[in-house]
Parts: structure tokens; C-alpha cells; sequence
């Protein structure tokens, strides 16, 4: 077959990258709407993979001959921090041996005939990375709709500061105090043992995870500024003191427990933080996507 090569006379070589409509020949300075529209489907036909082999929402090394089998961890050269958990089947559910098991359920199939694909999902409001409501454990509360939906975006989104808490500990009043979080600080995230055990990565529950034990959920709700607490494992509170703990946090309705965050790799110091739950009336908690960002 004779192929017929069609040239730029502003330039020797053709490529997406030096196109331009100054590179077609018009009979004024102004291109006309039609010759326009012939220019650019032109251009559409020289070049139909440019587009198609990359996407913003898919990043290199992404595209449609490289399949993403990963979620990133990392996005904008390292100034973005995914600090949510991959939702899988071995990921830790609370007080189950074998992890949170299927949950995810392809209802309809393009391979079955169907136009799209489509799945359904069943899991706890309290699943992986999440948000405790104050109708989590008052029940009052419950009823009078306080669930994830009501949550306070303002603590959710904005300056962050991500501590390491000694590793041979709890957090009682005594750690909270050898913290030194200056009062006005507003969110803060807990790194601990957790992290370096890598329990979120373990299907089993552990009930021997660091957590607040009372007397320091006590001394931060009376001695500090903060409202978002989150902490690297399922529970804010250790598994001994776990009812009492989130009383003394949900009381006030001031204070809101992320729960089962990704602290891999986070250096202590001031981030800007994101969470965003779902908005579910009635519920009370939401699995919720965190990020971190680099000032």
C-alpha cells in the first residue's frame, strides 16, 4: 500500500509536541471555522495515541498497555501521602481471626454480556481507615442523628501534626504530657508501635495494639486544642479501656477518632491532612479517605 506523508512547512518532522494550527496553511492570518475544524481532526488522526496511552487520573507508569495492578502510595513528585489502607480481604477487621473476607461482589459483568461492569460491597462502618460519629457509643446521640454525615469538615481538613509516641507505651497522661503539643494545635496523628509491628497488615486482630488508655484521652480532652485524634490501628483506645476511652472523646461531640491510618514512612512534623467519610445518614462511623500533604 502508498503511503502518502504530509508534512508541517514550518517544521522537517511531525510530533504531538510541536503541532500547532500556525503549521497549516490558511489564506489569512485568522484561520477560518471550517479549516479550524478540518485542523484539528487532522491533527486527532496523525496522533490518536497520544491520549489514549496516558491519563491524569492514572499516572504514568500507566496506561492502557501497562495495567494498574497497585494502589499509590505517593502522588505530585512526593508531596501527596495516601495515609488510608488498601481495602482487601486480609485487611484487619475487629475481633475476626480471618480479616474482613469478600466484601466485594461484580453484579454484573461486561464478560457476561452486560454493558458495564458493576459490584456491590458489604463491610463495617468501622472498616480499615475510619471515622467514629458520637452515636458510635451513646446511644442518645445515635438517635438524635449525630452519625458520620454530621461530622465537622473543618476538623477533618487542615493543619496536622504527625508525632511519634514512645514505643514501650500506651498513651497515658504521662506520654501526652512528654509530647509537648503546643497549645492551638488541632489535629494531631499518633505513629506508635503499631506502625513498626505493621499490624494493619496482619489479617488477625491483635488485641495487644497501642492505644489511649483513659487518663490520656482525659488529659488531652482537659489540656489541649485537639479535635481530630488518629491513631494507626482500628481502635483509639487500647482493648482494656476500650468503651470508657471513647466516652471520654465522644462526649463532647468536639473530638473526632480517625481510626486504622497508614503511617508508614511519615516523618513526625506539620502536614496539611484531609479526610473526607462518606456521607451516610445513620451511620455511625464511615470508612474515610486521608491524605497527607507536604507543606
Amino acid at each position: 500500500m502508498k503511503t502518502t506523508r504530509i508534512a508541517s512547512p514550518n517544521t522537517n518532522s511531525l510530533s504531538p509536541n510541536s503541532i500547532s494550527l500556525t503549521d497549516f496553511p490558511a489564506k489569512s492570518s485568522v484561520m477560518t471555522p471550517p479549516l479550524l475544524t478540518c485542523a484539528l481532526l487532522l491533527a486527532h488522526a496523525l496522533f490518536p495515541l497520544t491520549a489514549a496511552t496516558s491519563n491524569a487520573a492514572y499516572p504514568p507508569p500507566y496506561g492502557i498497555d501497562q495495567p494498574c495492578t497497585s494502589a499509590a502510595e505517593v502522588y505530585g513528585g512526593g508531596r501527596i501521602i495516601d495515609i488510608s489502607h488498601r481495602y482487601h480481604p486480609d485487611l484487619p477487621a475487629w475481633e475476626s481471626p480471618d480479616g474482613i473476607g469478600r466484601f466485594l461482589w461484580l453484579t454484573r459483568s461486561m464478560k457476561n454480556g452486560s454493558v458495564a461492569n458493576f459490584s456491590e460491597m458489604k463491610l463495617s462502618a468501622h472498616t480499615g481507615t475510619h471515622v467514629d460519629a458520637p452515636g458510635h457509643v451513646f446511644d442518645h446521640y445515635f438517635d438524635a442523628g449525630f452519625d458520620a454525615a454530621s461530622l465537622d469538615l473543618d476538623v477533618l481538613n487542615g493543619d496536622a501534626l504527625v508525632v511519634d509516641v514512645p514505643r514501650d507505651t500506651n498513651i497515658t497522661a504521662e506520654v501526652m504530657k512528654s509530647l509537648n503539643i503546643p497549645k492551638g494545635v488541632r489535629r494531631v496523628l499518633f505513629r506508635t508501635l503499631n506502625t513498626d509491628r505493621g499490624l494493619m497488615y496482619k489479617k488477625a486482630f491483635d488485641t495487644s495494639y497501642v492505644g489511649f488508655m483513659n487518663d490520656g484521652a482525659q488529659w488531652l480532652v482537659d489540656n489541649t486544642d485537639i479535635k481530630l485524634v488518629g491513631v494507626d490501628y482500628l481502635s483509639v483506645a487500647t482493648f482494656d479501656d476500650l468503651l470508657s476511652c471513647h466516652l471520654i472523646f465522644l462526649e463532647g461531640r468536639e473530638i473526632i477518632p480517625v481510626e486504622g491510618l497508614k503511617l508508614d514512612g511519615v516523618e513526625p512534623g506539620i502536614y496539611s491532612v484531609h479526610c473526607l467519610p462518606l456521607r451516610l445518614v445513620g451511620a455511625e462511623g464511615s470508612p474515610v479517605r486521608c491524605i497527607l500533604i507536604k507543606p
